[in-house]
């Protein structure tokens, strides 16, 4: 079973959820969560549930505890200052404290198969260029320890939340994706760049590559062994390797390629592929 959760809280998971319901046979089942009605629908020989939750997502932690599911997506809101109109996928997790949900330099498990598939998808359902599309680093909670997930959403102000157009996308993307067992990429590990990942979407446009986890250069100072190691293992498919945005390394290059030679992690930059 793979879940789709979104919150009460949340007015672009609202939308996205009323967009399930109006293009998706969506049936209510007899589960309730939360004191909120569970929907479900069977597709591509996978059931499909959908629960509405009363926190706020990057708050539900270890939800994983109370929704048995194979794969779990957040369906929500992406706030930030720009305002810039996006459509975002991601994984979570905290190189550091976690300010933001999840739990001090804990990572989620990422399908970074799913992660890529989403975010073309996602691109070729938007076609009139009102929004960016894009795959963000990996930040905030929640934390779950056993279920791999990711986050899915619309950005990045109150004018796009309810944008009915943007829910239709993140709604069939979901729908045509997450039901189906994805095509398998190599998975690799990001490190460096910007928080928006730019160089590392140019680089899956060109190439075979999926990236899971992603550490921006704004986190490199947290960046140590433990952390890399942890960003290796917590995939659904064997991380092959590490790919640097070497520019976007700043003055953590030498630290960084030490740390993966000790390691015994091999690595290549961007413009090696």
């Amino acid at each position: 079973m793979k879940a789709i959760i979104v919150s009460k809280k949340d007015q672009a998971g609202l939308n996205i959820k009323e967009c399930l319901l109006r293009l998706f046979d969506f049936k209510e089942t007899e589960e309730e969560f939360e004191g909120e009605k569970v929907y479900g629908i069977n597709t591509e020989g996978e059931n499909i549930k959908l629960y509405t939750t009363e926190k706020e997502p990057i708050h539900c932690e270890n939800i994983d505890e109370k929704i048995n599911a194979d794969f779990i997506v957040f369906a929500t809101k992406h706030q930030s200052k720009s305002g810039i109109a996006s459509l975002s996928v991601h994984i979570q997790g905290n190189w550091s404290k976690a300010e933001f949900g999840g739990s001090d330099r804990k990572l989620c498990i990422a399908d970074a198969d799913y992660l890529r598939e989403c975010l073309f998808r996602i691109k070729e359902l938007e076609n009139n260029n009102s929004y960016e599309i894009i795959q963000e680093c990996t930040h905030h909670g929640p934390y779950l320890a056993k279920t791999p997930c990711m986050f899915i959403e619309i950005g990045s102000s109150e004018k796009q939340w309810p944008d009915k157009e943007a829910g239709e996308i993140i709604a069939k993307t979901i729908m045509s994706i997450i039901p189906k067992k994805p095509k398998h990429y190599k998975t690799v590990f990001g490190i460096g760049g910007l928080h928006h990942c730019s160089n590392f979407t140019k680089l899956m446009e060109k190439s075979d590559l999926a990236f899971g986890h992603v550490c921006p250069k704004y986190m490199l100072e947290h960046l140590d062994k433990e952390m890399i190691l942890q960003a290796m293992e917590r995939n659904v498919h064997k991380c092959e390797e590490v790919v640097l945005d070497w520019k976007g390394l700043g003055p953590f290059k030498q630290k960084i390629s030490k740390m993966l030679d000790e390691l015994k992690i091999k690595y290549k930059k961007t413009k090696e592929y």
